[in-house]
């Protein structure tokens, strides 16, 4: 039975992989492999009720990572309806491809060490929306994004799940992650974007003069929102580190404030200035099929873990390989396919501090490579699922364009890691 549930998680990928082949949208393809396959643990289960507690265990994990992307979403979406990414617009006048991609790429890779990824794209998919008109150009400044934000997270304790998991855990010091990990994922986005960089020619067209009419907001309106948005995103690891409490939290803090701070602003407004600045606008605007594709993806790694699938694959690479360094590449290239939480849990499960110290290379490289390896597919990485849902992007487009980009700055990543312990060892 277990083979089966594996074959169905397969059948599952193909199906959101092949969604425009066979015409049927990923969002109900992920669900529906995520409820056969707990279906198929619950029949081969001795113990329902260890079950039902395991499922529900994972669901509050997946609701957490939900809700922190639905309250980035509305905040996001918020601003982008009082016009409030024009503040960061007006100030990029370049018009020149290749100088937009750089600007882009590095605002992304620095920005998201200080948010995270997934929220990190989610603001600039959105930006360079506002920047790029015509969709196949913006396809490659969006690829990119997703390489930039995820190598940017790396080495952030705070910018990737993956790395957050590792330093709660002990396995690194924040200091040190920052210290090792800054220069290979520096190099892991600026390879890719040196060489896409380079074959973009020309200019954008020029900027659309916006039509004369009566703004429902003021510009004043439109800063505070703003400010208030992206101070609320920003506050969020920083409220997760003074009160422990999950990111989601910080999150609904944020939301809940940039909502009353809204409702204030629309309280004297005409009925159909009211609706147009509500809110609820913005959740109407949310693109809830990409919540749900998520939903059921992460319920079908799930299911791989409970019985032990991801666990059991961990176990066949150490005894296969017998690399650590071999070893955590393959892991960062299997996060590719599965989720990289569940592979670094195994991970941290499998490898104990006594024999793998905190700060060890090991730790280092494999938060390196968990949080960078999941480019190497749309559907790799939260940054990629969400990028995927707000610019249609196809599996195949993505694996053509801008998967052996992310290789390439996966593997030069790694390679200047390991030169860095030659180095530091001799020196």
């Amino acid at each position: 039975m277990i083979a089966l549930l594996v074959i169905v998680f397969i059948l599952g990928y193909l199906a959101i992989v092949l969604e425009h082949n066979i015409s049927i949208d990923k969002s109900s393809s992920a669900l529906l492999t995520g409820v056969v396959c707990w279906t198929i643990v619950s029949i081969i289960s001795p113990n329902m009720h260890e079950t039902t507690e395991s499922l529900m265990h994972h669901v509050s994990e997946i609701a957490s990572i939900l809700f922190f992307l639905m309250g980035a979403m509305t905040i996001v979406e918020l601003i982008d309806t009082y016009d409030g990414f024009d503040i960061i617009t007006d100030k990029i006048n370049t018009r020149s491809q290749s100088k937009l991609l750089w600007i882009i790429c590095i605002i992304t890779f620095f920005l998201s060490a200080l948010l995270d990824n997934l929220t990190t794209t989610i603001v600039m998919v959105t930006l360079i929306k506002k920047l790029v008109s015509e969709q196949k150009q913006r396809l490659l400044f969006v690829g990119l994004i997703v390489l930039s934000a995820n190598a940017g997270g790396a080495w952030s304790p705070m910018g990737d799940v993956t790395t957050t998991m590792l330093w709660i855990g002990g396995q690194i010091s924040a200091g040190n992650i920052v210290l090792e990990l800054i220069l290979p994922s520096l190099v892991c986005m600026l390879i890719p974007l040196f060489i896409l960089g380079r074959s973009l020619k020309g200019d954008l067209p020029a900027k659309k003069e916006s039509k004369p009419g009566k703004n429902p907001h003021t510009s004043f309106e439109k800063s505070l929102i703003f400010y208030a948005g992206i101070g609320g995103l920003i506050s969020v690891p920083i409220f997760k580190t003074v009160t422990h409490l999950p990111p989601f939290m910080g999150m609904l803090l944020a939301l809940g404030a940039i909502w009353a701070i809204a409702e204030v602003l629309i309280k004297n407004k005409e009925e159909d200035e009211k609706k147009k600045l509500s809110v609820y606008r913005a959740l109407e605007k949310i693109d809830m099929p990409s919540v749900l594709f998520f939903l059921g993806i992460l319920l079908a790694v799930s299911a791989l873990q409970t019985v032990g699938v991801l666990t059991g694959a961990a176990n066949w690479l150490t005894d296969t390989l017998q690399n650590e360094t071999l070893i955590v590449t393959v892991i960062g290239l299997l996060s590719s396919v599965v989720d990289n939480v569940p592979l670094v849990a195994a991970s941290m499960g499998m490898y104990s501090l006594e024999q793998f110290p905190t700060d060890s290379p090991f730790w280092e490289l494999l938060a390196y490579c968990a949080g960078t390896g999941g480019s190497a597919l749309i559907i790799g990485s939260a940054a990629g699922v969400a990028a995927m849902g707000l610019e249609k992007i196809e599996f195949f487009w993505y694996l053509k364009k801008i998967s052996w980009l992310a290789l390439i700055g996966y593997f030069a990543g790694i390679g200047v890691f390991l030169l860095q312990k030659m180095f530091f060892v001799h020196a």
